[in-house]
């Protein structure tokens, strides 16, 4: 095993770009060889140029599950981590947690896995699905450590049988940078502006997002709406692009597509909204609340946990675009001091409980923990 390289395995160089960060960097200024088993995307070259990282692409399909290809991408991750030998793999999202943790454990490489969402192998039911969860549950017994973004997600694996002796740990999502989203006060004059920000998937609930917009809209015709976020994703809920631009030529929203930074957004935004049907830990509710930014949120997991309701923002009920609006109208009517007071106190808990620094730290922890076990069996060895 080459002792100082490390692996991370993702089903896109975007998730390791927008929230591997912290851990790329702690990890170059350890002095470790960081190599990243990605799909090439438009991600990729950022990756190489603004970290000391190799990149190798990986033949991953986000929206596959046919056997053949699935196959191809296993034996494949097989051959790259047999041929690395590194000492440490960390995985993230479904796919490279199930197929890099199987492999892994074949050739009895440390790695830790980190359930970033449930997705839809979650979400839905099928022979198929369930299939995975079984094969996901024997990935996660290898592990040094699985990793959960919140509770409903680890009760739920702990329910299914997939964490039978396995050490895990609680994370705050991928963390956000204090620093760089830092607290903006709510813009004083212009429309009233409610902001979505996430991929164009079903799953993150835009349509709800779009149809209560069309309601509110009708009532309060000066408010503004913006869609932030990628077309085209590799996903089984993506939606269409025609529908999209549907959207946009109709003017119910302002689609402004995918952006480098979002702060700026956010900044001349009064509220972010996200009507997931699911969520690890939103990643945009911690950036928007560390600028001062309430969000309304649906009650599920990963959301209910990122939103204190009443405090840092409020809940509505999942796939109901009634509840939806009452949230948004209940926004509209309320005095500057009030909002701006829910994003203080939306400020003050992304500092406490959701800093970069606490994530980076619990994975530098794991894995030390992997490399003192990396170097017990080549002393058994």
């Amino acid at each position: 095993m080459n002792d100082k390289t490390i692996v991370l395995v993702s089903n896109t160089s975007w998730f390791l770009y927008n929230f591997c960060q912290g851990l790329l960097k702690a990890l170059e200024r350890r002095g470790f060889r960081v190599v990243c088993l990605v799909p090439g995307d438009d991600y990729s070259q950022r990756l190489l140029d603004e970290f000391d990282v190799t990149l190798h692409s990986m033949p991953m399909d986000g929206k596959s599950t046919g056997p053949a290809r699935e196959g191809k991408c296993l034996f494949w991750l097989y051959g790259q981590l047999r041929e690395l030998r590194p000492a440490f793999v960390f995985n993230f999202t479904i796919k490279a947690n199930l197929y890099a943790g199987l492999a892994c454990r074949a050739l009895k490489i440390p790695y830790a896995n980190t359930i970033t969402g449930l997705g839809t192998v979650f979400l839905h039911d099928s022979h198929l699905f369930r299939q995975v969860r079984r094969l996901y549950g024997v990935a996660n017994a290898g592990a040094t450590r699985v990793f959960f973004l919140n509770p409903d997600d680890r009760a739920l694996f702990e329910r299914q049988g997939m964490l039978q002796k396995v050490d895990w740990a609680m994370l705050p999502g991928a963390g956000v940078d204090v620093t760089r989203f830092a607290f903006t006060p709510l813009p004083q004059e212009g429309p009233f502006t409610f902001v979505l920000i996430a991929r164009l998937l079903g799953d993150k609930g835009v349509r709800e997002y779009v149809a209560a917009a069309e309601q509110v809209r009708g009532i309060h015709p000066e408010t503004r709406f913006l869609v932030v976020g990628p077309k085209g994703v590799s996903n089984r809920t993506a939606i269409d692009d025609d529908e999209v631009e549907a959207w946009h030529e109709r003017g119910v929203v302002e689609y402004v597509g995918a952006q480098d930074d979002v702060r700026p957004w956010l900044a001349q935004s009064h509220v972010l909204v996200l009507p997931s049907y699911r969520e690890g830990m939103p990643s945009t509710v911690l950036e928007a609340g560390a600028m001062g930014r309430p969000t309304i949120a649906t009650d599920v997991p990963g959301c209910r946990h990122a939103v204190a309701d009443g405090v840092t923002g409020w809940l509505c009920r999942v796939k109901d675009v009634e509840s939806l609006v009452a949230r948004m109208r209940a926004c509209l009517v309320m005095t500057p001091w009030t909002l701006s007071h829910v994003g203080v106190a939306a400020r003050r808990r992304a500092e406490k409980e959701f800093s970069q620094d606490i994530v980076v730290a619990g994975y530098l922890a794991c894995l030390e923990t992997g490399l003192m076990s990396h170097q017990h069996m080549k002393m058994e060895a």
